[in-house]
């Protein structure tokens, strides 16, 4: 865990930390869908069309994994997470199209230190994917487990 940029006292209520941005393209929505979530209108551009969502898109289970790998390549795997003790809420707002551009952003909305684990804090966020038109497809708020920078370099 040593070198580590992001610990738990990097984090400051109410900052934002920017996630990049993705390109969702039809052959990865199919990849995804064949695999784990095989409806028709994560499968096939006509019956995307044909369905209330207006084309090939995203399986949400493919949004949060998306979306899980644009957090990582953020930050997280630069930090010194221990993982997360669940998820308060995902929404799925809109439907994620392929050709669309996702971006993402992170606030801080809370942390604390582990009453019984003081090594460890908690950082509560909330998290959006939006697409190319500014519009939010995606929302998700957790809390997340990081240790504190001594902790951190202890585990070396």
């Amino acid at each position: 865990m040593t070198g580590k940029t992001w610990a738990y006292e990097d984090f400051a209520e109410g900052a934002s930390l920017d996630l990049g941005s993705k390109d969702v393209s039809a052959a990865e929505i199919i990849e995804f869908a064949s695999e784990f979530d095989p409806q028709p209108m994560h499968l096939d551009e006509e019956a995307g069309k044909a369905s209330i969502l207006g084309g090939l898109s995203a399986s949400g289970w493919h949004t949060c994994a998306m979306f899980m790998r644009m957090l990582c390549d953020a930050f997280l795997l630069d930090s010194t997470s221990q993982g997360s003790p669940g998820i308060e809420h995902v929404k799925w707002k809109k439907p994620v199209l392929a050709g669309d551009r996702l971006t993402g952003k992170v606030t801080i909305l809370s942390k604390r230190q582990s009453k019984s684990r003081p090594q460890l804090g908690l950082i509560t966020m909330r998290s959006e994917l939006l697409n190319q038109r500014g519009e939010c497809v995606f929302e998700l708020e957790n809390t997340g487990m990081f240790l504190a920078r001594d902790a951190a370099q202890g585990q070396s």
